[in-house]
């Protein structure tokens, strides 16, 4: 049964996306006035009347505060989401902070992709890269995890190629480098943890059918 008196917790992904999210929140009545304020050193944000809690995390944190429970709701990238894994409802796409994962090289590394060739990949994301590589594409491929500017591998000859997200593609083209193929299309998510889908449905579901409201006004 849900309890009137509990607080729902939030966990927003650090940056833009918690600007983006908090905008999207405030249009359907949902404010934070503490979050406002940039000097703060709070790590919790509360909003007393509507029992409602905030925090802040690193993207990748915020998926395991949901499956543990520590958050009742998230809000983080696709690309996060398919990397860690984590047990946890996913119930909105956003639709800010889209962008795509895709495979980049130079011009001359199609060649090795479409002749299945054993070549190295450098990325930040070493489970979307192995999950393309070895179940859809059936290529085998030595996977180099890099946390830095994972443009630098072909340039430099530590990789033949990357999987990396692109927005706009200028880093690629500044540097030599182009898509080469497209994974999947990435955007900002909502997740919930699934005991509280549970205990707190109604509340939960009310935050969900406004959320969508307001993207279809936006549409």
């Amino acid at each position: 049964m849900s309890d009137e008196n509990r607080y729902l917790t939030f966990a927003l992904g650090k940056g833009r996306l918690a600007e983006k999210t908090l905008e999207l929140m405030e249009e359907i009545g949902i404010t934070c006035r503490e979050m406002k304020n940039k000097e703060s050193r709070k790590l919790i944000f509360v909003n007393e009347d509507l029992k409602l809690k905030f925090f802040l995390a690193k993207g990748p944190d915020v998926p395991t505060y949901v499956e543990y429970g520590a958050a009742d709701i998230g809000v983080v990238g696709k690309d996060t989401l398919l990397e860690e894994g984590r047990r946890a409802y996913e119930v909105l796409d956003l639709g800010f902070g889209k962008c795509r994962m895709c495979v980049c090289g130079p011009k001359e590394a199609g060649d090795l992709l479409k002749n299945h060739k054993m070549i190295r990949v450098a990325t930040k994301y070493p489970v979307i890269a192995k999950d393309y590589f070895y179940h859809r594409k059936h290529q085998t491929v030595d996977i180099i995890k890099l946390n830095g500017s994972v443009e630098l591998g072909p340039i430099v000859g530590l990789s033949d190629v990357i999987v990396d997200i692109v927005e706009t593609g200028t880093t690629l083209r500044e540097n030599g480098l182009e898509v080469l193929e497209e994974i999947c299309p990435l955007s900002a998510r909502m997740i919930v943890n699934q005991v509280s889908m549970q205990m707190e449905s109604k509340r939960i579901n009310d935050i969900i059918s406004r959320l969508k409201e307001a993207l279809q006004k936006r549409a």
